[in-house]
Order: structure tokens, then C-alpha cells, then sequence
């Protein structure tokens, strides 16, 4: 099934926890789903990604030009990524036990780039020219290492998705407001309804 990868689908606040927000509800097993498990997807979600992650990107566009290829370092990516930001914010600590996997899953995406970065203002280096998919997702996850970030990694009580709270008092509880804030708002209204239904009919 295409996936529409509409503003909801990037919440995450940067491309490596939107790529790690690819698997739906992790946290429920019997629910959980792959939107990659097409292949097909990883370039439909690159070319969105190159628009609603520009300011990260410096403008630089993703390609993904053979998505069966990437895919298994696409994967390796963003698997080790949740599983060490997402102990990150539960522990309130980086596990050093999960770098390795990091560090290595994020030398395969870089393997083979020969592009540049960090220039000022063009953080993933020239904006003229597209950057491979996989070494951007590398770079993207490896920036979430800095102190300040890791601080304000959050996991989404509704939907479990990660992302980064950048609100000025860092109290953002949802990924979408609009979506998992109301779902939420929604759900404690009509428990509240129902209890006092029983209530009164009890």
C-alpha cells in the first residue's frame, strides 16, 4: 500500500527520528508495521523528506535512486538509532553498550560518500547537488549525540514515535498536537463520559 507521507509522518523534528518513526506503535506488538517494508517507500519518503526537512538539509535534496540496494543500511540505521535514543530517554542516559551498533550501522551509511559537510550554513554540504540518502540519514542520526539534544528527546505517550521537543520550557508532550494530543484529549473525554454513565446507571 502507498504511503502518504503528509506533515504528521515528520514530527519527529529531524530525519533520523522521522526515519526511526517509520515503524508504527512499537510499542504494540500485535499492531506494529513497517511503512519500508516496501522498498519503494524508502524514495517515496527521501523525496519528502528533501522538503519538510530543508532547513536541516541546508537545502540539499535526498535521492535514493536504488531503494532495494540501500535499503539494508537504511534499516541498520534506524533500528540502532531508536534502540539508543529511545533507552536514551527512558534512562535518561546514552547506554555506551548501544554505540558500537550506532557508530558501525552509521559507518555503512557514510561508506562510499565522498561529499563534504559542515560548511557554515550548508550542514550537509553543497545544496546544488543531491546527497545519498543513507549517508544524510547517518549524519542526521549522528548530530543526535550532542548533550543538548539528547535532553530533549522525547517518546510520544500516544503513539510512541520519538522526537525532539524544542519548545522553550521543554514541556511538549506529544509528537503532533494535532493528532496524538487530540486522539488523547478524545480518549479521556469519552472514558470520563462513560464513567459517569455507569455511575449513573449504577
Amino acid at each position: 500500500m502507498t504511503v502518504s507521507w503528509t506533515p504528521h509522518r515528520f514530527t519527529g523534528g529531524i530525519l533520523a527520528l522521522d526515519t526511526a518513526n517509520t515503524v508504527v506503535l512499537r510499542n504494540d506488538p500485535e499492531k506494529t508495521f513497517d511503512r519500508f517494508d516496501d522498498p519503494a517507500e524508502i524514495a517515496r519518503f527521501a523525496e519528502a523528506a528533501s522538503g519538510f526537512r530543508a532547513a536541516e538539509l541546508g537545502g540539499r535534496r535526498l535521492k535514493a535512486q536504488e531503494p532495494n540496494g540501500i535499503k539494508p543500511a537504511v534499516i541498520s540505521i534506524r533500528e540502532a538509532t531508536d534502540r539508543l535514543f529511545r533507552h536514551a530517554v527512558s534512562n535518561g542516559a546514552v547506554a555506551t553498550s548501544h554505540l558500537p551498533d550506532f557508530l558501525t550501522a552509521c559507518a555503512g551509511g557514510l561508506s562510499g560518500s565522498a561529499t563534504e559537510i559542515g560548511t557554515p550554513g550548508q550542514p550537509f554540504g553543497d545544496p546544488q547537488t543531491p546527497i545519498a540518502f543513507e549517508a544524510a540519514l547517518a549524519v542526521s542520526a549522528l548530530s543526535l549525540l550532542r548533550d543538548e539534544t539528547v535532553a530533549r528527546l522525547r517518546i510520544c505517550p500516544n503513539c510512541s514515535w520519538l522526537f525532539v521537543d524544542r519548545s522553550r520550557n521543554a514541556s511538549r508532550l506529544w509528537c503532533d498536537m494535532a493528532v496524538c494530543g487530540n486522539r488523547q484529549k478524545a480518549n479521556r473525554y469519552y472514558r470520563r463520559r462513560t464513567a459517569g454513565k455507569e455511575a449513573t446507571n449504577g
